[in-house]
């Protein structure tokens, strides 16, 4: 028997993928668009084309499949969440270290969508969409590297010969004899002054230019907890005379107090971007043995995961919260 896979239904993994990337599609969309009204640099111009290109596409698929399937479109983000006529509120680098923050987004999350999906339709999609990131990660990041904007990670000396573990003090990090970063430890560390440098920067744009005087304070917490959080992740790496590799934003974000976006979008985005950082603090902790970066990462966590349930009573609050794809209530029914 033929087995026809386009008539298997989506499964929860499947519409759950489609549906989130359907409302970071019409995110970038938005913010794209509103960048490629003031952006001066014709190379970083010619990258948000291509960004703006590729959502454009993702777009059109994903409305397809959702109609295909009798699922509903997703309301995501629409002319009400952008201003074309507000001034520009970031410099043409932010654009840059935000479309590169993108590309790494991208390559993570498409990735575990394609590992969880399963019909062959999606698996195209998605196989499609890892691919075009994996394209503009490269492009974006060799631009950022030819405009000096790239900040390489630190070097640490080659071993003379093979070695191993022989002593305790490998995981101790409070007490005690406490060794060198690894590798790894400092490429976790790096990524994370980074990621928090440029968080940093887009919320105190974002503080500047939020309506409701709710969400202003709400990025202005925002704005003071990246900037604490960097500085603990550079004071580890200073501590062994190590480069942090992240620079402060601050200075890219304009005077500007006229929004370009919605209260609703820019929660959005800091939402994501909270997401993200949490999860990376996790692979960061799990790739980290030694104890004292344990702590840090797990107290970092509590304070992000305590400011993202903060995020989502706005949310809700504001009727801006979209319901995502969700089991039946099977309690309920029976009643």
């Amino acid at each position: 028997m033929e087995n026809d896979t386009h008539q298997e239904e989506l499964t929860a993994a499947e519409i759950s993928a489609l549906w989130t990337s359907y409302l970071n599609d019409t995110m970038m969309d938005c913010g794209l668009r509103h960048f490629l009204t003031n952006v001066a640099d014709e190379d970083i111009r010619s990258i948000l084309e291509q960004y703006l290109a590729i959502s454009k596409k993702h777009q059109k698929k994903l409305t397809e499949i959702f109609n295909a399937e009798n699922y509903p479109v997703p309301q995501g983000f629409t002319e009400q969440d952008v201003n074309l006529d507000a001034p520009r509120l970031f410099s043409d680098r932010i654009y840059l270290e935000l479309m590169l923050n993108v590309a790494n987004f991208s390559l993570a999350i498409y990735g575990l969508a394609l590992s969880q999906v399963e019909r062959d339709d999606i698996i195209q999609f998605y196989t499609e969409a890892l691919d075009e990131s994996q394209r503009m990660h490269k492009i974006t990041k060799d631009t950022a590297k030819a405009k000096g904007y790239y900040i390489r990670y630190p070097q640490i000396p080659k071993p003379k010969q093979v070695d191993f573990v022989t002593d305790n003090s490998f995981l101790a990090g409070w007490f005690g004899k406490r060794r060198p970063l690894l590798g790894v430890e400092i490429a976790a560390l790096v990524l994370n002054t980074k990621r928090n440098a440029l968080g940093q920067a887009l919320i105190t744009g974002f503080a500047q230019v939020a309506q409701s005087k709710e969400v202003k304070k709400y990025f202005e917490q925002g704005r003071d907890i990246a900037g604490k959080q960097l500085e603990v992740f550079s004071s580890i790496l200073k501590e062994e005379y190590i480069s942090d590799g992240a620079r402060i934003l601050t200075s890219e974000v304009t005077d500007s107090t006229n929004p370009p976006f919605s209260d609703k979008l820019m929660m959005f985005l800091v939402t994501t971007l909270i997401a993200s950082g949490m999860g990376q603090y996790g692979t960061s902790m799990s790739i980290s043995p030694r104890h004292d970066l344990g702590v840090h990462y797990t107290r970092l966590m509590a304070e992000i995961g305590k400011y993202s349930n903060q995020g989502a009573n706005i949310f809700i609050k504001n009727a801006w919260m979209e319901q995502p794809p969700i089991a039946a209530d099977r309690k309920n029914l029976a009643k």
